[in-house]
């Protein structure tokens, strides 16, 4: 490759003894044409350097891909811990998924007619797609970390702690898109995994066969509050889990759509983020290390 660049630079010696300047363009064409000679020159002039330029350009793009060497399609997706300020990638008052490098706040306050805490932001990750692991949105998980019904202690295991956090607090799962994609594909995805996680429950009988009856209704109403359209690249999405409220359902609530009330359904639709894998393991990796050491 160092031979290939050597010999062009000894050509373009030979020529006029130095490269071009591509970024300066080249002085117009002059109105005179009496001089055929002159112009002919000119543009002889023009490709032999363009060309010279051009091989020189392909020249150097080949050696940094043979540099290289290898590209992975299937490398696993850049995961964000979040312990602490001087995390890498928290700035200011947002923290940032490397691997998509989209911003999350870091405290969510929900418009709603009766008041909401301020929530937290505990963890971040993405969402592929595919063996190619093709990048479909970043997700954030928030909750309200103050809420005095929480009883954590430090020694919790992780995964306990949110499941006792999901189940006794306000919450919100914040979905953005790195591409424009289609609220259907996301309704459709929500009611597959309620539909395993509701033949898992009554497999090991934590829901009863009427309590699975009367899931549903609310799951049906899920079906036909997403629209028919799509939710565009960087817009976020919230699905926004209400506190538990003594003699009420929770009710979950997807922005600017609509609401279902229903404690198992709200409930475990926010819980499958964090079962097994989940959509996104760095999502539940992040929040498993942040809440290592958190305690209430």
């Amino acid at each position: 490759m160092s031979r290939l660049l050597n010999t062009l630079l000894r050509h373009s010696s030979r020529t006029n003894g130095s490269l071009p300047h591509f970024g300066t363009r080249l002085a117009p064409r002059s109105k005179n044409f009496s001089s055929n000679t002159s112009a002919t020159t000119q543009t002889a002039t023009r490709r032999r350097w363009w060309g010279i330029g051009g091989a020189v350009a392909f020249a150097a793009v080949s050696l940094s891909l043979a540099s290289s060497r290898q590209v992975h399609l299937d490398a696993p997706s850049l995961q964000v811990p979040l312990k602490g300020e001087k995390d890498a990638h928290s700035t200011g008052g947002t923290v940032v998924d490397p691997a998509t490098s989209i911003a999350f706040p870091k405290t969510l306050t929900i418009p709603t007619k009766t008041k909401v805490p301020t929530l937290s932001l505990v963890g971040v990750g993405v969402r592929t797609v595919s063996f190619l692991r093709i990048k479909v949105y970043s997700v954030g998980f928030y909750a309200d970390l103050n809420n005095p019904n929480l009883k954590i202690t430090r020694d919790m295991p992780a995964e306990e702690k949110v499941k006792h956090i999901v189940e006794n607090t306000a919450c919100v799962i914040r979905i953005v898109p790195t591409r424009s994609t289609s609220f259907t594909h996301l309704r459709d995805a929500f009611i597959r995994a309620l539909q395993s996680r509701m033949a898992k429950a009554r497999m090991e009988g934590t829901l009863s066969e009427e309590d699975a009856i009367a899931a549903g209704s609310p799951m049906r109403t899920l079906k036909s509050i997403f629209p028919n359209s799509s939710l565009a690249k960087h817009t976020p999405f919230d699905i926004f889990l209400t506190p538990p409220t003594p003699g009420r359902q929770r009710c979950l609530v997807f922005r600017d759509m609509g609401s279902i009330e229903h404690d198992w359904v709200a409930t475990e639709l926010v819980l499958h983020y964090f079962e097994g894998d989940g959509p996104s393991p760095p999502l539940k990796k992040s929040v498993l290390e942040n809440l290592e050491l958190f305690e209430k």
